[in-house]
């Protein structure tokens, strides 16, 4: 159980990178950056515990979704997560079905496996989940309150560009380096797995990853 922990932990940690990606598109639009980084690790959080690799999507196909809705739901609440009284109702359900099933399966249950018995969507589950974290708070003050603002959607041409400029920077790379790069942010390998393929340890994999996204980054701007 622990381990599972942990490895959920770096598996969140490792994809922030995508929360923001995404929050800097919302800068300047009247909420802070770090409000909007909190709304976005809600959402990463959500697509990480939902997300079923054997659909055959990508994780960041089926996250940039969910992150994205926590973003704009923070813009429709006027800079505060609000949890509806359906939900908080189900987040006790959700708890106790939890400890239940821990005590059945002798492990800790996996999101769909709670949903399935209460008979509900596994993104409820999380949602459900995430509202009863209470160490994450979301507020926004101002004198003059929060004013609804339309946001920013991104068009064809620019996907298109941002993927043709990442493309064009992954070919100035090593081959090593974009091995690594195809592990982790394409086929979503853990730096474990990634470190076994490629004969390296986790921290060489760390590390590693750290100085190409340095590098990556450099190239980009």
């Amino acid at each position: 159980m622990l381990k599972e922990k942990i490895e959920r932990d770096s598996f969140i940690e490792d994809n922030l990178g995508l929360v923001h990606a995404i929050c800097k598109r919302f800068v300047g639009r009247g909420i802070e950056y770090d409000d909007l980084f909190q709304a976005g690790c809600i959402g990463l959080i959500k697509a990480t515990d939902a997300f079923e690799e054997e659909r055959g999507l990508m994780f960041s196909t089926y996250a940039v979704p969910v992150i994205m809705g926590e973003v704009r739901r923070l813009f429709r609440d006027g800079g505060a997560v609000k949890v509806s009284r359906s939900v908080k109702e189900l987040s006790f359900h959700v708890n106790r079905k939890k400890a239940y099933l821990e005590q059945k399966l002798k492990r800790e249950p996996s999101v769909s496996e709670i949903a399935e018995e209460l008979g509900v969507t596994p993104e409820a589950v999380t949602e459900a989940v995430c509202a009863s974290q209470s160490t994450v708070s979301l507020t926004l003050g101002g004198e003059d309150g929060i004013s609804e603002k339309d946001l920013p959607t991104v068009s064809a041409e620019e996907e298109i560009t941002d993927r043709l400029e990442l493309d064009e920077a992954l070919r100035k790379l090593t081959d090593t380096e974009r091995l690594i790069v195809n592990c982790r942010y394409y086929k979503y390998m853990t730096q474990s797995k990634t470190a076994k393929l490629l004969n390296m340890t986790q921290v060489q994999i760390s590390r590693a990853e750290k100085k190409i996204l340095t590098k990556l980054r450099g190239i980009l701007s």
